[in-house]
């Protein structure tokens, strides 16, 4: 196993006194610009903002033979750049992901690195080894463009994409430019992911966020991590699918702002 070299898009950056640092995570097959940036420039305002992206994904070099503990490592190394530039190495720093850019957040939280987590969209353990198994099988065969279709239904919840078609085209764009042996490893890792027994071991806040009708991770995975966790909050976002950063751009950074401010939830 390797650390990925992880790289992505910084908003406002400054170490400016009383400005929180806050990592955000991806999912699979999206970039951090066309996942996050609507909601990342709203959280600008209060905070020093780097998203970050999965190997072979928007700016981060292809990656091969990596686990989501890698990943978090990579986060990790990423996060520790910003620190420096901050002044505030070592410190812990906020982070929300969604998908898998969740289950990397969770192995963070789980190895003390964070001051807290919003878990959006996310699972301990997301799928199963034999479905990651064949899609990655799948890509390699037939490139990322094979899952754009499958993804156009999965990620968006009802009316979306007629509402919001050029978010919705950029998304999947991004899938499309994703490098295959990287999806496939991502896929891999995902596979070997499974924390549901170490949730206890988290001790900061945890804001576990559901989309309503979210068709590849299911609420009950959010509603365990809740509940397991030693400090955790659920809200559910109606009519919201598994992008909740693209698809409710404004209500996430509300939650997230909520979320470090002490205030985890909805009024």
């Amino acid at each position: 196993m390797a650390i990925p070299e992880l790289s992505g898009v910084e908003y406002a950056v400054t170490g400016a006194r009383g400005r929180p640092l806050l990592v955000l995570g991806p999912s699979l097959g999206t970039s951090a610009a066309t996942l996050w940036e609507p909601a990342a420039r709203v959280l600008a305002e209060r905070f020093d903002v780097v998203a970050w992206d999965l190997p072979g994904h928007g700016t981060s070099r292809p990656a091969t033979g990596f686990s989501m503990a890698d990943l978090a490592d990579g986060v990790e190394a990423l996060a520790a750049r910003a620190r420096e530039v901050r002044g505030d190495p070592g410190a812990p720093y906020w982070y929300a992901g969604d998908s898998v850019g969740g289950c990397v957040g969770l192995q963070l939280a789980i190895t003390g690195r964070l001051a807290g987590l919003a878990a959006i969209a996310t699972g301990a353990r997301v799928g199963d080894p034999a479905g990651w198994a064949d899609r990655a099988a799948q890509v390699r065969a037939s490139g990322t463009a094979s899952m754009v279709e499958g993804s156009a239904q999965r990620w968006f919840g009802p009316g979306f994409a007629d509402r919001e078609p050029g978010v919705a085209d950029a998304l999947l764009t991004a899938l499309r430019d994703v490098d295959d042996e990287s999806y496939a490893a991502v896929c891999e890792a995902l596979g070997g992911f499974d924390v549901r027994d170490r949730l206890s071991e988290i001790d900061v806040p945890v804001l576990a966020v559901a989309g309503e009708a979210d068709a590849a991770v299911g609420a009950e995975q959010l509603t365990l991590i809740a509940e397991r966790v030693r400090r955790g909050t659920l809200v559910t976002l109606p009519g919201v699918g598994h992008l909740p950063p693209a698809e409710a751009p404004e209500r996430t950074a509300e939650l997230i702002t909520r979320l470090v401010a002490g205030r985890p939830g909805a009024d």
